[in-house]
């Protein structure tokens, strides 16, 4: 279970993660600090607050096993509560190896700290400390979406529509954010149910964007040669290629929409051969509209709107399109949602989106 998803380490004891508590600040560091002070006189800055690593250390009770939290590709999340505030907040430790410079650490953490939305988690802070680099970010009760959507236990009560809904929506909006309002664009390129986090209000808030490439989003925009991300999540175009461009975003996106749709993991080897992936199982329903209940988790128990349903199937189909520029705008992605929400109490809202006229049209392609 993890109430924010990691960032990733080297598998070091943890006497040897304590080890640069009382290293000196050396010319780099010094460097670093004169590019904070540049930066901050910059008017549309929002800053992140700089904690040193003792101050972590003591939040985390020195980085204890049961304050680990969470474990992923880039590290380590430990829960902590600041000895200053007494704010509650999750500590990603990164890496020590292998990542860039610390000028060039610190204008990735300005970026980020720019970055603000209510479907995004809140970066409260980082530590640049000798060689220990960690970013401090809200916590999230609720941990992530995956904890309650897949392998969800019997003493569990599964997500009801509504709420499937009501994440999707807000994930699609914090998208959209990242897409289309930050200044420069961020391509996530590792969306997927364990980076939607919770908050008590089951609000969706998006996490790990911060380790996402910033750049153009034009259509043949390369990021990166090297595909990062989580198998199963990735869209076909950036497997093969390494092309990374916002729609890539959007397929991802669509792969979430199906496990919410279905309450199954993207991929999953206890399945029958023909439905360990969740996409190719799907693909062959997406084209007859009369068989998408066969896609509706059994934990619903039937409870659910057949119109909403095969709206919500019309919608994760279209972004799952094999063919990039056929997918919709993670912005139309979110009327058509907004449409169908049944917990906001807003009207739909209507624009010439062609998704929202497909989705009233229950159709997919």
């Amino acid at each position: 279970m993890s109430c924010f998803l990691s960032p990733s380490m080297n598998n070091k004891s943890r006497e040897d993660e304590g080890s640069s508590m009382a290293v000196p600040y050396d010319r780099r560091q010094i460097a670093t600090r004169e590019a904070v002070t540049m930066n901050k006189e910059s008017p549309n800055n929002i800053e992140a607050e700089s904690f040193t690593f003792r101050e972590l250390a003591t939040a985390t009770n020195s980085f204890r096993q049961e304050f680990l939290i969470g474990e992923g590709g880039f590290g380590r999340v430990y829960k902590g509560k600041l000895e200053k505030t007494g704010q509650v907040v999750a500590v990603k430790q990164l890496d020590r190896n292998g990542l860039q410079g610390n000028r060039e650490f610190l204008v990735e953490i300005f970026r980020l700290s720019l970055l603000h939305h209510p479907n995004l988690a809140n970066l409260i802070g980082y530590c640049l400390d000798g060689d220990q680099r960690l970013l401090v970010y809200e916590f999230m009760p609720l941990c992530s979406l995956e904890d309650h959507l897949l392998d969800v236990g019997a003493e569990q009560q599964p997500l009801d529509w509504n709420s499937r809904i009501r994440i999707a929506l807000g994930a699609a909006k914090g998208l959209a954010y990242l897409h289309e309002k930050a200044n420069p664009p961020v391509i996530y390129r590792d969306f997927k149910s364990s980076n939607i986090l919770l908050n008590e209000d089951f609000d969706a808030k998006l996490s790990d964007f911060g380790l996402a490439k910033l750049g153009s989003v034009g259509d043949t925009q390369n990021v990166s040669s090297r595909v990062i991300g989580s198998y199963g999540y990735c869209a076909p175009e950036y497997q093969k290629t390494g092309q990374l461009t916002v729609k890539s975003d959007v397929y991802s996106f669509g792969v979430v929409l199906l496990e919410l749709i279905t309450g199954k993991r993207v991929i999953d080897t206890t399945r029958t051969s023909h439905e360990q992936n969740l996409v190719t199982w799907a693909q062959p329903i997406f084209r007859e509209p009369n068989r998408f209940p066969e896609l509706a988790d059994p934990l619903l128990q039937g409870e659910f709107p057949e119109k909403s349903l095969n709206q919500f199937v019309a919608v994760a189909a279209m972004c799952l399109h094999e063919e990039p520029i056929v997918r919709p705008l993670i912005s139309d992605v979110v009327t058509a949602l907004s449409s169908m929400s049944a917990t906001t109490g807003s009207p739909p809202r209507t624009t010439g989106s062609n998704v929202l006229k497909t989705v009233e049209d229950q159709g997919v392609f």
